[in-house]
C-alpha cells in the first residue's frame, strides 16, 4: 500500500497578508521529522516552496528550502508553484532542487503517481496559462493508464468554487486554469480509480467531479483559519481498495473514499428543464 507525505505552499520568506512566511523552515523542519517517522514511500512537494521579490533573493530562499528537504531518504518530487516562477525559471529550479521538472510518473505499489507539471506561471495581466502541449501529455497518460492513477499538480484542476477563500473568492480566475472544462473532459476519460491533489489554494477541501476526487492542501504557513498560528499542514495519503487521506496541524482534514468508486462515471447532466419542456410541448 502506497504511503505517500505531502506538503505545499511552504512560502519561505517575507510575512504578508495571511502567510507567515517567517515561520516556513523551522515548520519544513516539523515535516521532514514526520517524513523520517513515518517512512513514506514519496514525498510530494506541490510547489510554491518561496514568497517571491527578485530573482537573486528568489535563488537564496530556494536553496535553504532545498537544503531542509536534503535529510529526507525517500524519493521526492518536487513542483513549480506560481511563486517559484515568477523570477526564477524552470531550468532555475531545476538546479537547485537538483531534480528535472517536466512531467514524470512513478509506479509504487499498483499506483501511478503523475507529476503533472504544466506551467504555474501567472501572467499579469492574463494569470495562468495551459500549454496544448501539457494537456495532450495528460490526455495520453490518462488513457493508457493501466492501474489506478494519482494525479499532482500545483494549481488545482477541478476549477472548483472559491466561495469563503481568503485569497480567491474575490479571485476565482487566478484559482484554476482556463481551459477547466477541457481538463475535467479529459479526465473523465480514465478507465481506471483516479485521485487528483493540489495545492495553491491555500485550503483543505474535497471536490467531486465525474466521480473523481479532487483534493487541496492547506498551506504549511498559512493563518488564515487558524491565526495566530500558522496552519503547519501537511498531509498522508495511504492508497489501496481504499483512499485514505489525513491532514496534521492545526487545521486537521480526513477523508476516507472507495477507489473502485473513482472509476464509474455518472450519467450526462440533464439538460435545462426549461428544454425539456419545449421538447415535451412539441
Amino acid at each position: 500500500m502506497p504511503r505517500i507525505a505531502i506538503v505545499t505552499d511552504i512560502h519561505h520568506g517575507a510575512d504578508h497578508l495571511a502567510k507567515r512566511g517567517s515561520a516556513a523552515l523551522p515548520l519544513l523542519e516539523q515535516f521532514v521529522r514526520f517524513v523520517a517517522d513515518t517512512k513514506p514511500d514519496l514525498v510530494l512537494d506541490l510547489g510554491d516552496r518561496i514568497s517571491d521579490r527578485d530573482r537573486d533573493h528568489d535563488l537564496a530562499l530556494m536553496r535553504q528550502v532545498a537544503d531542509a528537504f536534503a535529510p529526507i531518504a525517500a524519493p521526492v518530487l518536487h513542483l513549480c508553484g506560481n511563486h517559484d516562477r515568477d523570477f526564477l525559471s524552470v531550468d532555475d529550479n531545476e538546479r537547485v532542487m537538483g531534480q528535472a521538472l517536466g512531467h514524470q510518473c512513478l509506479d509504487i505499489g499498483g499506483w501511478r503517481v503523475v507529476a503533472w507539471r504544466a506551467d504555474s506561471r501567472i501572467r499579469r495581466p492574463g494569470g495562468f496559462h495551459l500549454d496544448e502541449a501539457d494537456l495532450v501529455w495528460l490526455e495520453h497518460t490518462v488513457r493508457s493508464a493501466d492501474r489506478p492513477l494519482l494525479i499532482a499538480s500545483h494549481v488545482p484542476l477541478s476549477g472548483h468554487d472559491q466561495t469563503g477563500n481568503y485569497w480567491f473568492e474575490r479571485n476565482p480566475t487566478r484559482s484554476r486554469y482556463p481551459d477547466t472544462a477541457r481538463l475535467r473532459a479529459v479526465l473523465a476519460r480514465a478507465r481506471v480509480p483516479m485521485l487528483c491533489v493540489a495545492g495553491h489554494v491555500h485550503w483543505n477541501t474535497l471536490t467531486m467531479v465525474d466521480s473523481i476526487p479532487h483534493l487541496t492542501l492547506q498551506s504549511l504557513v498559512e493563518l488564515s483559519s487558524t491565526s495566530p498560528q500558522p496552519a503547519g499542514a501537511w498531509g498522508l495519503l495511504e492508497l489501496a481498495d481504499t483512499i485514505d487521506w489525513r491532514v496534521l496541524g492545526l487545521d486537521p482534514f480526513a477523508v476516507r473514499l472507495d477507489a473502485t468508486a473513482t472509476a464509474r462515471r455518472p450519467l450526462p447532466c440533464l439538460a435545462p428543464f426549461e428544454e425539456r419542456v419545449l421538447a415535451t410541448a412539441g
